[in-house]
């Protein structure tokens, strides 16, 4: 069985046995999934890309010591919001928001692209306006689509704790942007429709 054919779970027991191509796969497979967490959460892409090297080398290191108890995803997951929360607990201040960059000679983006794009916007800017403790699990939750119990388990808090924190940045969200005429955001105003949806994360922000 080739490399690209292997579970990830072998693919780690083959990097611990010394297959020197086993982990390159792993990065391939997951990196784009990892960036997107730790560029959310971090908000900044060379902090970001630092946080997401440094979970890559502790992954690479501690590989021998994966249990197979969870998925391979929720284990690397783990280690990359720990970077990142690491450098959160370094960095002190908190930095400004970056602007999405755009190419010389992009085509001209129609009416409803450019709606979406600035929407996107907006979000981006409102989730950088939570604090740390609130963003994090709702970036988890309701970006990524981790249910309570695995975002409880990827941050070492209590799920009392996680459902706390995402009622709370999804209240201040669904103020800032109330004027987006969102039903999910209303969804997640924490009250009834926030209790039946936990553990049933809508992932309404992908590709902020």
């Amino acid at each position: 069985m080739t490399a690209a054919a292997s579970s990830d779970a072998a693919l780690i027991a083959s990097h611990a046995a010394g297959d020197p191509h086993a982990f390159a796969e792993i990065v391939r497979r997951h990196r784009d999934r990892l960036w997107a967490v730790a560029l959310r959460t971090l908000r900044d892409p060379e902090e970001a890309a630092d946080a997401l090297q440094e979970a890559f080398i502790s992954a690479f290191r501690n590989a021998g010591s994966f249990r197979a108890e969870s998925q391979v995803t929720t284990w690397l997951h783990r280690i990359v919001v720990n970077a990142c929360l690491d450098r959160v607990r370094r960095r002190q201040a908190r930095p400004t928001v970056p602007l999405p960059e755009t190419g010389p000679g992009e085509p001209v983006t129609p009416g409803d692209a450019m709606a979406d794009r600035e929407t996107s916007l907006v979000v981006k800017n409102a989730l950088a306006e939570l604090s740390e403790e609130q963003r994090v699990p709702i970036v988890l939750v309701d970006v990524e689509g981790y249910s309570v119990a695995e975002t409880a388990k990827l941050l070492g808090i209590a799920e009392g704790t996680v459902k706390s924190r995402c009622a709370r940045g999804r209240a201040k969200l669904a103020k800032v942007l109330g004027h987006l005429r969102n039903p999910i955001a209303d969804a997640n105003v924490p009250g009834e429709a926030s209790e039946k949806r936990e553990g049933r994360p809508r992932r309404q922000w992908e590709g902020t």
